[in-house]
This record gives structure tokens, sequence and C-alpha cells, in this order.
């Protein structure tokens, strides 16, 4: 193997050098070698410290190409490709070459990522966070026999009888990097099934969702996908159990909410006045709805003035305000109609 490190760095010409790179490799792979055995061969044949990375484990694999391992602290890479496996990124490989990378660094990190996966998936068993979304459609329907729900339960790894935490998921984060976040200890399988990502985990950390999600976090898939038509800007990740009685709110029917006066009366409401009354009715008060809306109060009170003409509720009294919450969240639950998307029924994710 050494040898033919050798023999390939003092090749001059960058089309033979290419195919001898894909060689190399290629009879790497035949002998099966490990992760640090790839790391410590690509060090030599390009003649700077190589780095292999697998994130889920944390390993850090770093060879210095006089065969030992690399101790000085890491210098940003010359070079970086990804290592993927089954459609996910699953770690990475570089150079750390001094000056500009050589005429062969991009072919031969590619080489030593497809190796490296492959490794990865001999040796691992490779841990992938994306899941066969037919074994995940088929733990959330509601349709499935539990002995069929059990099998795809422990074809995806999780043990018989152990509890399964459910996620639903709108991110502009790819799904595997997002469930990776909130579970960071333990085994997760996720799948995207339509817009919506589905999360399975021993448990969801609802706090680490990167910005811009939206989430919902339960016990079985209705009741993830419930919490989510609940979420808003102001409140992106919530819990199914945190709902408490308005998860009720969620099983009226949606021709039985339309019909309703408050909730038919909000569609007079521009787009502005609906923030106001949003705001006013999550803090309780003129001065706190003010606050959010970076208004003076009583700019806000003669808003709230006009609204309760339009709306005919009396917006001081507690009980308006309790009417045009439950209003504004039925709203809510109409327009929102990502939670309501469910692959052949609700499921209940057990």
């Amino acid at each position: 193997m050494e040898a033919l490190a050798v023999r390939l760095s003092q090749l001059d010409s960058q089309a033979e050098g290419a195919i001898r790179v894909v060689m190399f490799y290629d009879t790497l792979m035949r002998r099966r070698v490990d992760l640090p055995a790839l790391a410590r061969a690509s060090a030599g044949l390009a003649e700077c410290v190589a780095g292999i990375r697998l994130h889920e484990a944390g390993q850090v694999i770093r060879f210095a190409p006089d065969g030992g391992r690399a101790t000085a602290p890491a210098p940003p890479a010359s070079t970086v490709t990804p290592i993927s496996l089954d459609d996910e990124e699953i770690g990475e490989v570089w150079l750390e070459r001094p000056g500009p990378p050589g005429p062969l660094d991009e072919l031969l990190l590619d080489r030593l990522a497809i190796a490296a996966a492959s490794v990865v998936e001999r040796y691992g068993p490779a841990r992938t966070t994306m899941a066969d979304p037919a074994l995940v459609e088929l733990v959330i329907s509601q349709d499935a026999e539990e002995a069929a729900r059990a099998r795809a339960l422990r074809l995806l790894g999780f043990a018989p009888g152990s509890p399964v935490a459910v996620a639903a998921v709108v991110s502009p984060v790819p799904l595997d990097r997002v469930a990776r976040l909130v579970c960071a200890a333990g085994l997760v399988k996720a799948a995207a099934l339509g817009d919506v990502g589905v999360l399975l985990a021993a448990s969801v950390d609802v706090a680490r969702f990167p910005a811009g999600s939206r989430a919902g976090a339960g016990r079985s898939w209705r009741e993830a996908r419930t919490a989510l038509r609940f979420t808003t800007t102001e409140e992106p990740v919530i819990r199914y159990d945190d709902l408490g009685a308005l998860a009720l709110l969620a099983e009226i029917p949606p021709e039985t909410a339309r019909a309703n006066a408050d909730v038919a009366a909000l569609a007079l409401v521009d787009p502005d006045d609906l923030k106001t009354l949003d705001a006013y009715c999550a803090t309780g008060s003129l001065r706190g709805a003010a606050d959010v809306l970076h208004l003076h109060h009583s700019s806000v009170a003669r808003r709230l003035a006009q609204l309760g003409g339009v709306l005919g509720v009396d917006l001081t009294e507690p009980g308006g305000r309790t009417r045009v919450k439950i209003a504004l969240t039925m709203r809510r639950l109409l327009d929102d109609e990502r939670g309501r998307a469910s692959p052949r029924g609700s499921g209940h994710g057990r």
C-alpha cells in the first residue's frame, strides 16, 4: 500500500494520476480496510494530513503523511468532501494541505468519501437517520395492524416495547440535520411524507429545533400533527401535552367552525388588525400588546375599540377576550392544513 502511494505521488501526468487514484481506492476497498487505514493511506498519497469525521459518533480520525496520528491542532482544511450514505450526509473527509489544493485533491477526496461510506455501511452498522418512508408510514398509520407496526419498528431499530416519541416537522433545514439536533441521544429515524417531516425517537428535545422550523411533538402521529397545527411564528414548537383542553378545538369539524359567528367575523378583519388582536389576547393588556406591536398604548386602544365594533364583542371584558382568542385559534386551524395531511389516517405511532 505504501509503495503504491509513493509511486502515485511521483506521477506527472494528471490524467494518468487520476486513473491511478481511482485504482488506489479500489484496491483499498477490495482489502476491506477500516477507517484509520483509509485515512493513513490517503495522507501518504496526498502527502499532507488527511481526516475523516463521522457526525453521529463524533469520531475524528487524522493521519499525517508519515503514517502517524496527526496530533497538532487541525488548521483550516484545504479541501472538504461530505460522506453520504443512503442520500444522507453522515460525515466528511478533508485534506490539510498548506497552500492551494492539489490538482487531484478533489478526486482523491471523492474516492475517499465513497470508501469511507462503504466502511461505515459494512462495519457500522450504518446508523443513518433517514429511513424508508414506507416503514415510517406503516408505524404512524392508524390502519396498520399491531403486528405489522411492531415489525416495522424492529426494522427501524427500535426495541420491542420501548417508548417512541413522534414529531411532525416543517423546516427549511434538511430533515436529517433537524433529527440530529433534537434527538442527539439515542436512536432517531426520519422520513419526509409530503410537506411534513416525521421523526421517530426515544425522546425529542423541543428546545433544539433550528430557527425557522415549526414542529409538534407527542406520543403519536395524531398528537404530533395536532400540535403542529397550533404552532405560530411566536410559538413555533409545541408539545401536545402542553395544549391541554385547547387540543379539543382541533376535533371540531371545519364546517362547524366556519359557521360560527365569531370565526366568520374574523374574515372581515385585515392582517394588521389580526396581529393587534393576537398581541392583545396573548398579553392580556393594552400595554403588553403595545410593547409587542411597538405602538403607543393609546393607538392600540383605538384599534381595539374599532375591532370590537366590527366583531360585536366587548374586548375590554375577559369573556370577550376569551371569545376572540378561541376564534383566532380556530381560524388558524382552518387556515393551516399541514397537520391535516396524514398518511392513511391519523395513526398512533406505536
